[in-house]
């Protein structure tokens, strides 16, 4: 079946790609992009057009990176690529199009935000990133804004730093800011799906303190944040991850974290703190994370039915 498109409004810009809001027709069209309505209305969709990076020859590095993963992983919680095309010199791909982000849902005041909740659309993620590391992709940016909602489900998405796990060198520059693991924030160039881990348990704080729970305005703020409410690392956790530290950082005990998280049970205290070892061979893997007591004591997950559907104005 063949697809054409009416872009109807730009909804969203970042530094390699523009998204819009766009209509899907089916029916023969020689033009992917229309400016009037031929054949049977199908769909409201997303388009993410890439820019033409004058420095890079060819596709660049982000496209090729998002439509490989989009190709491969499929699920309930991993936003669907419909199409791909070129269009007037630039690489399109048509996504499934979701309004809502968690972000939305953290800064509503209109929304109550209960346990019940927090454990259903943890369950959502975790399922989603178990799709994601079961294919041996690392997605390197879980963060609110790029976990969609609509109609009570959670979908990822953002795949544009996904790569595959290799033995070879990554950058270490990936994962915004305030859900980057210390690894990473600390130059690591050979780090493991844990990143992903690391980010999830920064969002499941970010759920009961409705902020962020991490929010450093640069690298080094940004690790001093963690060690004062995990406390500083020994010298062997440093020597392990790093050659060289950009700088000699104060020694903190662990903050009472209890105080801070009142309303989080221990057995919710104590899946925080795995998820946010400082050894990413400690943290849990998605799948441990989905068998832990605190998704079966109570209180319960919310079900389907019961779960948040839309998000009030």
């Amino acid at each position: 079946m063949s697809y054409s498109y009416i872009k109807k409004a730009k909804i969203g810009e970042g530094a390699y790609s523009t998204i819009y809001l766009a209509e899907q027709y089916e029916g023969e069209n020689e033009n992917k992009v229309i400016e009037n309505a031929e054949g049977h209305f199908k769909q409201i969709v997303a388009i993410k057009q890439f820019k033409i990076m004058q420095d890079v020859k060819g596709i660049d590095i982000n496209a090729i990176r998002e439509i490989k993963a989009l190709k491969l992983l499929r699920g309930p919680h991993i936003l669907e690529m419909y199409d791909i095309f070129r269009y007037d010199f630039s690489l399109h791909i048509v996504l499934e199009y979701i309004p809502y982000t968690l972000e939305n849902i953290l800064k509503n005041n209109k929304i109550i935000i209960l346990a019940s909740d927090i454990k259903a659309w943890l369950i959502m993620l975790l399922k989603g990133i178990y799709e994601i590391h079961s294919k041996y992709f690392i997605h390197r940016d879980i963060k609110p804004n790029n976990i969609l909602f609509k109609d009570g489900i959670l979908k990822i998405a953002d795949f544009g730093l996904t790569r595959k796990i290799t033995n070879d060198n990554m950058t270490s520059n990936v994962v915004t800011r305030w859900y980057r693991a210390p690894e990473l924030l600390l130059g690591c160039k050979n780090y493991s799906m844990a990143v992903d881990i690391w980010s999830i348990g920064c969002i499941m704080a970010e759920l009961y303190l409705r902020v962020p729970f991490f929010a450093g305005d640069s690298d080094i703020s940004q690790l001093d944040l963690i060690f004062r409410a995990l406390g500083t690392p020994d010298e062997i956790y440093f020597k392990k991850i790093t050659e060289s530290l950009p700088i000699k950082f104060k020694k903190y005990p662990r903050s009472d974290l209890k105080q801070l998280f009142s309303a989080m049970s221990d057995d919710g205290m104590s899946l925080l703190l795995r998820m946010l070892d400082f050894d990413p061979a400690k943290r849990p893997t998605a799948l441990e994370i989905l068998k832990d007591k605190f998704f079966t004591n109570n209180p319960l997950p919310k079900d389907k039915d019961n779960v948040l559907k839309t998000i009030p104005i």
